[in-house]
Formats: C-alpha cells, structure tokens, sequence
C-alpha cells in the first residue's frame, strides 16, 4: 500500500496554524495578520459578516487594501481565520467534566455562546471540516469526553456531529431571536407575548386543530428550553446504545449514500417539474386562505343572526 502524500496546506490553513511565509514586502511593525482578523472580527460583531470586506478592514487599520493582500490574499482565507478566532478554545468546564454527557453538554453550551457573542459565524458557509488549531481543540476535547466509552472512533465522531448539529441549529434560532429583540428595542418575554397572540389570532381549529389545541395549552409561553430537552433526548438515545456497545451488540453502520435527486439537479426539465410542483403548493395554500376567510366571514354572519334573533 502506497503511502499518502503530504497534502499542499491551503494559504489560509497555513496561516491558521502558524505555518505561512511572512510578506517579503509590505508596512512593517504595523501590520500583522492577527491585526487584520481582529480588525474584521469587530467589523462583523458590529455590522455583520456582510460588511466585512479587504477594503473596510484596510480601512479599518488606515492602510490600503493592496497592503492586506500581502498578508491574507483571499477573502475565504480570512474567513477561514476570523471563524477560528470566534470560535476560541474550549471552556475548562468541558474539558473538567465529569462524565461524557457532562463534557458534550458543556460543549453544547460553549458552542451556543460562541454563536450568541458572534452571531456572524452562523452566516459563513460550510464548504468542509475546518482544519484549524480551534476547531481541532474543540473536537478532540468531544471525542477526549467519549474516549472510556466503548464506542468505536468513527461512533465517537458521529455523536460530536449530533451535539455540534444541535448547537449549531440552537444557535440560528436563539441568535435570531436576540437580533429580533435587539432591532426592535423589545425584551424576549414581550416578543414571546407577541408571537403568542399573533398565533391565536391567526390559526383556528378549523383549519390546524392540533396546533390550535398547543396554542390553547400555552406553548408559545412556556419558559422551558426546547433545545436543551432535545439535547437530552438524543444524549438518552447515545446512552442506551453505549449500553448495547458495552455488551458487544454495535449497530451497523450505514454507508453515505447522496440524496436521491443530487444527481439530477441540474437537469432542466426537473427543475421545470419542481417549479410546477412549488407553484401548485403556493395555489394551495392561497386556497386555503381564502377557506380561512370565508368560515371566519360565515361565523361572523351567523352570530350577527343569533344576535337579531
């Protein structure tokens, strides 16, 4: 068996991990990369990842943008480094942990905050694993929690994929909600309030009757975190097949298989095809709308003849 060449690191990898050649050219003691993504990271927490560009950090920092390329020559590389800056390293509390399920929350919990102080990261593409110094630590610190478990590396792998997928989707949904409140100077129990009465203004039992009868039961106003419960649920599930893990009984692992139409994406004809399907579902729920409206306009008219009568 042949052994595996040593990859070219990509620019960006390189300079995340130290590993980059300096400038030959350019301002000397003034300029740094460190400067240039702490520069682009406060851009981002202050206006958001869309105005990050080489020109507003060259700005930032009184230089031109010509001068930044000497330093970080694409824009994905400085991405790439202003992601491994968010992200930082893992809290003490994880590593300390007690217990693999205490170390994955408090990994949980870490990954969430990071997206609540930096709500930007959420908007960068996932385009592969981001090989870099942090992202590392915090993986190993995920897999260094199941380590005594009798899970086999690539299990122990794809429970990190479950608890990073959960903080991940946590953290679109609560940063959101806090930009929410933020842009319209409202606290979070008021914007609860809202969406609460919004719901039972708009949805009947007629037409949802088992989203009304939530409605009704006050879930809109539950102050109890849905995230963390589903955390809990799939940590449930992790443990039961640790369990079976430790009796010798491992579940096969399915292989990746690509979804079913990622083959046949491209082909006009199908995307035609989706678009007729999409503009149906649309004059479906137009209809429906309407359906809405005239049992509203019905019950109106009938109670007005109650009334007379």
């Amino acid at each position: 068996m042949a052994e595996p060449t040593e990859p070219e690191l990509p620019r960006g990898i390189a300079l995340a991990w130290g590993v980059a050649a300096s400038p030959q050219r350019g301002p000397k003691r003034e300029m740094s990369v460190e400067r240039i993504v702490e520069a682009a990271v406060e851009i981002a927490d202050a206006e958001g990842l869309a105005a990050v560009s080489m020109a507003a950090v060259a700005n930032r920092l009184g230089f031109t943008p010509m001068s930044l390329y000497r330093y970080v020559s694409a824009k994905e590389d400085l991405l790439l480094l202003m992601q491994e800056e968010a992200t930082g390293l893992p809290a003490e509390e994880a590593l300390a942990a007690d217990g693999w399920r205490e170390g994955l929350t408090a990994l949980y919990r870490g990954q969430i905050q990071t997206y609540l102080r930096h709500p930007w990261v959420l908007d960068i593409p996932i385009t592969g694993s981001p090989a870099t110094p942090n992202s590392s630590a915090w993986m190993d610190a995920g897999l260094r929690a199941l380590a005594d478990t009798p899970l086999t590396h690539d299990e122990r792998l794809a429970v990190m994929l479950l608890v990073t997928g959960e903080a991940r989707w946590a953290g679109i949904v609560l940063a959101g909600y806090a930009r929410t409140q933020r842009e319209r100077g409202i606290a979070g129990e008021e914007l609860t309030r809202y969406e609460d009465a919004l719901y039972r203004t708009l949805v009947t039992a007629d037409a949802y009757p088992h989203l009304r009868a939530a409605i009704d039961a006050g879930v809109f106003l539950d102050d109890s975190d849905p995230f963390s419960w589903g955390l809990e649920r799939t940590l449930d599930g992790v443990a039961a097949y640790i369990e079976r893990a430790a009796e010798g009984r491992h579940a096969e692992r399915v292989p990746w298989v690509a979804p079913a139409d990622a083959d046949i994406a491209g082909d006009k004809r199908f995307r035609d095809a989706q678009k007729t399907v999409q503009a149906a579902e649309k004059a479906v729920r137009d209809a429906r709308r309407v359906e809405r409206q005239a049992a509203r306009e019905a019950r109106e008219r009938l109670a007005r003849r109650a009334d007379r009568d």
